[in-house]
């Protein structure tokens, strides 16, 4: 084409303004993902589960001190909603260090709010730097390693995909254990300290 003189049309890609995200804050725990009691330090995301040409999100809530996921909701909406409604599942002790990404329902008033009225310390892993969050991105990832992908997503529908999450999220709880933990599963692990 170049040779011959000719040119094609581009079009220049248009990125959406989505505002500026007002409800920021530090990253507190900066990598230390060592708690040394219940409930002192959680993480929090969110994730994608794929069936068919469908998707549902799962967001968790992970407790540091052992590893166990203390509150999660499935939903086929990604919206600050979803995650009040996985936070307000739980009673955290006042000054409870909850940290997530820089997701838009995180910076979100509503979510500002939520963690303010409970006395939540807010902290945030840098942008675009999952290892800042990497518990729970790999509680995320062992989940669908040992469900889904195991199968064709095909086969799935909604009830399904939330049937096995419940059951594999009671299995990692109270079954399956962890080096970190002695070898202990998360349950067990809480039951053997207190």
């Amino acid at each position: 084409m170049k040779n011959n003189g000719w040119l094609c049309r581009t079009r220049t890609k248009k990125v959406p303004n989505l505002g500026k995200a007002y409800y920021l804050t530090d990253n507190k725990l900066s990598r230390d993902f060592h708690a040394d009691k219940p409930k002192e330090k959680l993480v929090t995301d969110i994730t994608y589960l794929y069936f068919g040409n469908c998707k549902l999100y799962l967001s968790s809530i992970m407790d540091l001190y052992n590893r166990e996921i203390i509150a999660y909701t499935i939903s086929d909406c990604q919206d600050t909603d979803f995650v009040l409604d996985t936070l307000n599942q739980l009673k955290l002790p006042k000054g409870a260090i909850l940290h997530s990404d820089q997701g838009s329902v995180y910076t979100s008033m509503a979510y500002y709010q939520a963690c303010t009225e409970k006395d939540i310390i807010r902290s945030m892993a840098r942008k675009g730097t999952p290892a800042d969050n990497a518990c729970i991105e790999w509680f995320h990832t062992v989940l669908k390693t040992e469900t889904f992908y195991l199968h064709n997503r095909r086969k799935y529908n909604k009830d399904s995909i939330t049937n096995i999450v419940k059951n594999y999220i009671t299995f990692y709880n109270e079954t399956r254990i962890q080096q970190r933990l002695n070898d202990q599963s998360p349950v067990q692990y809480r039951k053997l300290i207190a």
